[in-house]
């Protein structure tokens, strides 16, 4: 394997799948020949052309919408967002028609939609274009939710939403782009599953949930507090709509503790619904209150004072840790 960053793994992914599968086009603001605000085009422009990478005006529910009936007559397109935030704009087209055609038509139309999107605090992006809204979007049946953590997961998770009949919303953390890993060289041709969540380290004493720039800072905690005899076993859910519930009972059978980290709100959130699961088919192998661990539930600042200060840390994280090892 080489070492390649997130965000060039799943321009990868893009770019091999185009090359083999010509109904595939990408539309959004500044996606051509700039190559998109993150990159996540860069080079497919003079690759593939104006055809296949086509700007768009800043009209979110107007290109959602057309992309919705470009994939119904047996295109895949693809809907580059450039941030979350900007998704909401959509909302209607994605609840109403992408995500009930394939019911309302019995099956007979399929919707290969792929629509990504940055999420996360940082860079002093404040209100508009710092959401981490997955949560939102896994309470829409007939839509797929995938938030990869790693450069691997970018690329197979990638893999697999470019081979979906389902519509597929990958949301990618803006501060793990730049972030390197091992990823298979290009001919050897991989896909990571929907709904198969990764356990990355192995523990004894307390599992805990964490996706995106969570878990890599989840990582670090665990890291740290092995130091200290403490065992933590980290799980990555990979997607959350499908989400994997039963890696997380087969943690907690053998850990007996619980915590869900996430940088999104804790009403109603992804954690919320990790707790339930568990608390619904795995409260007997409990040995401590499943807790969590959240971003605030404030409007995202300006100061990166104030951002830093607003979702867990490493050093929070580890302090969580202890505290229910504890208990």
């Amino acid at each position: 394997m080489r070492e390649i960053t997130y965000s060039v793994a799943a321009r990868e992914a893009l770019s091999e799948r185009m090359a083999v599968d010509p109904t595939i086009f990408v539309v959004g603001e500044g996606i051509g020949r700039r190559g998109g605000n993150f990159a996540t085009t860069l080079g497919l422009y003079e690759r593939y052309g104006q055809m296949r990478l086509a700007d768009t005006p800043i009209s979110e529910r107007g290109f959602v919408g057309m992309c919705c009936g470009a994939a119904m007559t047996g295109a895949r397109p693809v809907v580059d967002f450039m941030f979350v935030d900007f998704i909401l704009d959509a909302f209607g087209e994605i609840f109403n028609q992408v995500a009930k055609m394939q019911y309302m038509s019995s099956g007979r139309l399929k919707m290969p939609l792929l629509m990504r999107g940055c999420i996360g605090i940082g860079g002093s992006a404040a209100t508009h274009h710092s959401g981490s809204y997955y949560a939102q979007f896994a309470n829409i049946p007939g839509l797929r939710v995938v938030v990869p953590s790693t450069p691997y997961d970018a690329k197979g998770l990638m893999n697999t939403a470019l081979t979906c009949d389902d519509p597929v919303l990958y949301l990618e953390h803006k501060n793990l782009l730049a972030t390197k890993g091992p990823v298979p060289e290009p001919e050897e041709s991989f896909s990571v599953p929907f709904g198969k969540a990764r356990v990355s380290r192995e523990g004894k004493d307390v599992t805990v949930v964490a996706l995106a720039l969570m878990h890599r800072k989840t990582l670090e905690a665990a890291e740290a507090l092995a130091a200290e005899g403490i065992s933590a076993e980290v799980i990555d859910p990979r997607t959350i709509s499908p989400l994997d519930t039963d890696t997380v009972l087969e943690s907690v059978r053998k850990t007996g503790r619980l915590l869900i980290v996430d940088e999104s709100f804790q009403p109603m959130g992804v954690g919320a619904e990790v707790a339930a699961r568990v608390a619904d088919q795995g409260f007997d192998d409990l040995d401590a209150p499943i807790r969590r661990l959240n971003g605030a539930f404030t409007p995202t600042p300006y100061s990166p004072t104030l951002e830093a200060a607003i979702v867990p840390n490493p050093t929070t994280i580890a302090q969580a840790i202890r505290d229910l090892v504890k208990e």
